[in-house]
């Protein structure tokens, strides 16, 4: 962790990124890695992929411009209304749709950004439409350094959080469910609401990472919202390792890199990156699914670098959900099946966790 806190702090100053245009890659790549880690808090975990997730974060970006307009405030302080916007069409967009099963639930999440992107559209006296909405930006400076200390910073409090979850009793809960739900609710979880609160955290982050986009980049669209944004969060998210968190993080980096490469090389050819970014996503898919993070935590298995992590067995998330203390026998899935877990004061599984 260190190591990467020292090499987020160091990259600007590296060759070759004292250029300005790098430095700007950097701080997108920064956001990006910010939006693909909430992105996989989702889908990784209760293998819900949001297809809305551009309209939330858009949302929370057109929330804290217009808090800092009308209001005159700073954007430092209006991006947690950006957050708070995000988190609450993420809660109701929740309890609408994670009722429903396999594909439904994405594809509602889908038409409300859809509807979210139209209203930004048409209510052109508050966004100004397709005009575009000019954004107060955090600071006055021209140059994008300081814009990229603030966007690693955002990334690494967006993972900590995030991660510091996933290793507590609902972290688990969220496992359970991605894997089965029936044997999750069969051990006392409620799938709805633990998916519910999964879903509103993630879109939370989504709003306060879309808040800085608005402040950094100055401009505000409806294009923000639209799904090509998600589709491309999802490709970082998938490449990077679905259900590690730091894979997408550290995907982000090579990715936008690589794609603005290809952009300004092969300008003759408008939406390469795109093709060569799905083939690489559908042959990772296929053949290697735990992507970049599955790579790397493959070697350090195989070389014995990897300690042993402790997580609470499932029984103490039972207890959780059932408002008491955990005890008694749980209930797993091994291959789809119910079986006994022991008991709450059980040694719990060790599992290696390769972030």
């Amino acid at each position: 962790m260190l190591t990467a806190l020292m090499l987020l702090a160091a990259l600007p100053w590296i060759p070759p990124f004292e250029s300005e245009g790098l430095r700007r890659w950097l701080a997108g790549a920064a956001l990006l890695g910010g939006f693909a880690v909430a992105f996989d808090f989702t889908a990784g975990y209760i293998n819900v992929v949001n297809f809305g997730f551009a309209a939330f974060s858009g949302a929370g970006a057109y929330a804290s411009s217009l808090l800092a307009i009308r209001l005159g405030a700073s954007p430092f302080a209006t991006e947690f209304g950006g957050m708070f916007v995000g988190g609450l069409l993420g809660f109701f967009t929740g309890l609408l749709t994670l009722r429903f099963r396999g594909i439904y639930a994405a594809v509602v999440a889908w038409f409300l950004g859809l509807v979210l992107m139209g209203l930004t559209r048409n209510l052109t006296s508050i966004t100004r439409g397709s005009l575009g909405l000019i954004s107060p930006t955090f600071l006055s400076t021209n140059s994008n350094t300081p814009y990229y200390y603030l966007a690693a910073a955002m990334l690494f409090i967006t993972y900590l959080t995030l991660r510091r979850i996933v290793l507590s009793p609902a972290g688990l809960a969220f496992r359970a469910i991605g894997q089965n739900m029936e044997a999750a609710r069969a051990s006392g979880i409620n799938p709805t609401g633990y998916r519910v609160l999964n879903f509103t955290v993630s879109c939370t982050f989504a709003g306060w990472l879309g808040a800085f986009y608005a402040h950094y980049y100055g401009v505000l669209t409806p294009q923000v919202m639209d799904t090509s944004h998600t589709v491309e969060v999802l490709i970082v998210a998938y490449l990077g390792g679905r259900g590690s968190l730091w894979g997408p993080a550290v995907m982000a980096f090579p990715y936008v890199f690589l794609t603005q490469w290809m952009r300004s090389s092969f300008s003759g050819f408008p939406g390469l990156d795109l093709v060569i970014y799905g083939v690489a996503l559908i042959l990772v898919t296929i053949f290697y699914p735990g992507g970049l993070a599955g790579l790397i935590g493959t070697l350090r298995w195989v070389s014995g670098t990897i300690p042993p992590v402790r997580q609470a067995p499932l029984a103490e998330v039972r207890g959780t959900a059932a408002g008491g203390e955990a005890g008694g026998q749980g209930v797993g899935t091994r291959g789809g099946e119910v079986e006994p877990l022991p008991a709450a004061n059980a040694p719990g599984p060790v599992t290696r966790d390769p972030g």
